[in-house]
């Protein structure tokens, strides 16, 4: 097996452990069961379970921000914030188990991945704040965008797991109407 397959593998496993159980209640050697490899493999490709999941982090803030980032190009106002609700609502539902990790996990303090968290929230969060910025300047930027953000976020887990026959479509609406 190569070893980016095995990073892939134990990147997977890991993630869909934290996301159910939660990060203190997984251990190395769940997730080396899980991803049917070695607890060693872990440690050398990741060092520590903290950087295992400083990497599962990592990885999903910038898939995350890429994809929010390119659906909202060129689009202003009421459009631009569409664009983002809708990317983000179709990130939820392809990587279901990183929207319940940065749910539970995003403010818990104390965590040596906090650095990483607070990445996630400047670089995801940033990118709805520069849409509010340019369509209503006289509100605070950051705390709205927060505030969009998060409820696109509990409506998409909502919709995931207790409302899973509604459409995107339907939940994105939702979030928006909170917007009038």
């Amino acid at each position: 097996m190569r070893a980016g397959d095995t990073r892939r593998q134990i990147v997977d496993a890991a993630l869909g452990l934290v996301a159910e159980r939660g990060f203190a209640a997984t251990s190395v050697e769940d997730i080396a069961a899980a991803a049917g490899v070695a607890k060693g493999s872990i440690f050398y490709n990741f060092g520590s379970k903290a950087g295992l999941f400083e990497s599962i982090i990592s990885e999903g803030v910038g898939r995350l921000t890429d994809g929010l980032r390119s659906a909202s190009q060129g689009l202003v106002g009421r459009d631009a914030l569409e664009a983002l609700v809708t990317e983000l609502l179709t990130q939820i539902q392809a990587h279901p188990d990183f929207a319940k990790l940065m749910a539970a996990e995003s403010f818990r303090t104390g965590r040596s991945w906090q650095d990483s968290i607070r990445h996630l929230r400047d670089e995801s969060v940033g990118t709805f704040a520069d849409v509010v910025t340019d369509t209503w300047p006289e509100r605070n930027a950051l705390l709205v965008a927060a505030a969009l953000f998060g409820a696109t976020l509990l409506a998409g887990l909502e919709w995931l797991v207790f409302q899973p026959h509604r459409t995107l479509a339907e939940v994105r609406e939702a979030v928006l109407a909170t917007v009038g």
